[in-house]
């Protein structure tokens, strides 16, 4: 590989960024961006094209790592009842509260089943629904939890897991999913989205022209370029992921939500030029940067989790949607 795209730069400027940190050891980095990259002797030019010099490069004589068919990834729909794993968001909502339907859905897209965690209010009543777009870990309990807060809000949430014809998020190792991820390209997963739009329009639950769509970091990414593509969204809230394509940003149709971070200059120092370009246009739009916290400050699962910030976050995306869609 010697060339990067969007996707993959972000992904593997995240994990040096981590490695750096001291949040990802020398192996689990060096794995990651082989996936990513496809081979061992792509890797250090990999590295080496998002700034990590050769002194920091980490040597390796592992050869090219195989994914392993191992549970070492996380859950996809099937968590049981009790505390999410890890939370420490006073928002979190386990699994099996009374109010909510939760559960594993199935629906077609290009001659096979794409899955997804589906919660939604119990009473079926017809409502407002959510898409949300996982981060680069694939489908895991955290974002299940999302999708029960937005239910508890009022929200049909319906939660992809985006590698499900590679088996599903649960049964990949874990250092292959972000590879996995990116192999299958971005257009892919906005397709997946349109499907899941579909699904969700077709629901006795769902007020067909009420369909928000949100994203934590390579899924905000992905949440930004699905504003470009799908017109039908009402409105959509992307977590610190990758600016859309700026000719497209004209084309965006849905009330567009930017949650960004202080100390995450990897991406907001790309701020500038979104503001300008939506500026220009008459998309409604609203970007956010929260003070004094980093790149994933909303996953309470995380190290880098600030309630007080994360809370803010959610509040105004709630108060976006209510608006919007």
């Amino acid at each position: 590989m010697t060339t990067l795209g969007k996707f993959e730069k972000y992904l593997i400027e995240e994990f040096f960024d981590d490695y750096r940190a001291g949040s990802l050891n020398q192996r689990t980095f060096t794995r990651r961006v082989a996936f990513i990259t496809g081979s061992m002797a792509a890797t250090s030019a990999a590295m080496l094209l998002v700034g990590c010099t050769p002194e920091e490069v980490p040597r390796s004589t592992d050869p090219m790592p195989t994914p392993s068919p191992t549970s070492s990834g996380t859950g996809t729909g099937t968590a049981s009842a009790g505390p999410v794993p890890g939370a420490k968001s006073p928002l979190s909502v386990p699994e099996g509260v009374p109010g909510l339907a939760t559960g594993t859905v199935r629906f077609p897209v290009g001659g096979t089943e794409i899955s997804a965690y589906l919660a939604r209010p119990e009473s079926g009543a017809a409502g407002p629904a959510v898409l949300i777009c996982h981060e680069n870990r694939g489908l895991t309990p955290h974002i299940e939890d999302v999708a029960r807060r937005f239910a508890k809000a009022g929200y049909a949430a319906l939660a992809l897991d985006l590698l499900s014809r590679e088996g599903g998020t649960a049964g990949m190792d874990r250092d292959a999913v972000p590879g996995a991820l990116t192999a299958a390209g971005a257009q892919r997963h906005v397709s997946d989205f349109a499907a899941a739009f579909g699904y969700l329009q077709s629901q006795d639950f769902v007020d067909a022209g009420r369909i928000a769509m949100t994203g934590y970091c390579f899924g905000g990414g992905i949440t930004w370029q699905a504003a470009t593509e799908l017109p039908g969204l009402k409105a959509t809230a992307a977590f610190y992921g990758p600016s859309p394509d700026l000719d497209k940003v004209a084309a965006i149709k849905p009330a567009v939500f930017g949650v960004y971070a202080e100390l995450d200059q990897r991406i907001t120092g790309a701020l500038p030029a979104l503001r300008d370009a939506l500026a220009a246009t008459d998309v409604r739009h609203q970007l956010t940067v929260y003070p004094g916290v980093d790149h994933a400050f909303h996953n309470d699962t995380g190290e880098r989790y600030v309630e007080a910030q994360a809370t803010a976050a959610w509040t105004d995306t709630l108060a976006w949607f209510a608006r919007y869609v």
